[in-house]
């Protein structure tokens, strides 16, 4: 069996699992007397979801049918799924969830900075949006005092700090690739209002970062070597390792390594 149909089967018999956890009476529907499964009808759910029962019946059967993320919406409110569960039937349908980016609070879960601060090379963590949620004194440290103790972001330091060019070596490269990471790394959020404001005040106050953002390249976020120019310490090579944090999917740990350690190939690793 193909991937994809395979994973069409996994999905429906998910959905059929989820339905038939749910009680009528939940959704002000008669109990009735002659139900022979638990759980709603197709038919219900399907008028529940604002959606035609063969349609429904055929996303169940795992047959090739498009779906937008709106009815998979749909579909996990009136299946009432939790947050782990809804993840997992975005995955499964291979769309990305609309309301994904206000389903995280802006603090990080306890204990993660405390994590970032344990951390003896550089390293810090990224919101969707690119804001330093979490950064070490190594860090600081490669970057002479950014970010500080207040709110950050790593676009602003690098188009708007006038320190950025001097810190970071083949600047221009660095930040067009930047441009292009950030624009596929936001590429499912990229119209909530947090992103269009970052990216409209960046295009008023930088013309570099205009240029590249209306270049319209796009890359994924990789690991590799990247070069700082210290005040005190001269030039430092450190390699970067991006990972995913499980606990909060739209964050990234990155980590600056150096020595003999960092001479490795890199990756972008999955969660942890």
């Amino acid at each position: 069996m193909a991937a994809d149909a395979k994973r069409r089967k996994v999905l429906g018999a998910f959905l059929r699992s989820a339905r038939a956890r749910l009680q009528p009476a939940d959704h002000g529907l008669p109990a009735g007397v002659r139900r022979r499964t638990p759980g709603l009808r197709r038919e219900e759910l399907a008028q529940l979801c604002g959606i035609s029962v063969t349609w429904y019946t055929w996303i169940e059967q795992g047959r090739p049918v498009s779906v937008s993320a709106e009815v998979w919406c749909r579909l996990a409110d009136v299946l009432s799924l939790s947050p782990a569960e809804r993840h997992y039937l975005f995955n499964l349908a291979a769309v990305a969830d609309p309301r994904a980016r206000s389903s995280h609070p802006g603090a990080l879960p306890e204990g993660l900075d405390d994590c970032v601060r344990c951390i003896t090379s550089p390293a810090y963590i990224l919101d969707q949006s690119w804001n330093v949620l979490a950064a070490n004194a190594a860090l600081r440290d490669v970057f002479h005092g950014w970010p500080g103790q207040g709110s950050a972001n790593l676009l602003r330091y690098i188009f708007l700090d006038p320190a950025a060019p001097d810190r970071v070596v083949n600047w221009e490269t660095r930040a067009r690739r930047v441009v292009a990471e950030f624009r596929a790394d936001v590429a499912s959020v990229l119209d909530a209002p947090e992103i269009q404001a970052l990216v409209a005040e960046l295009q008023a106050a930088s013309l570099v970062f205009a240029r590249f953002w209306n270049g319209q390249a796009v890359t994924e976020r990789e690991g590799g070597w990247r070069a700082f120019e210290h005040p005190v310490r001269g030039r430092l090579m450190l390699r970067q390792f991006t990972f995913r944090l499980a606990v909060r999917p739209d964050c990234k740990l990155v980590i600056l390594l150096d020595g003999p350690n960092a001479g490795a190939e890199c990756s972008t690793l999955g969660p942890i």
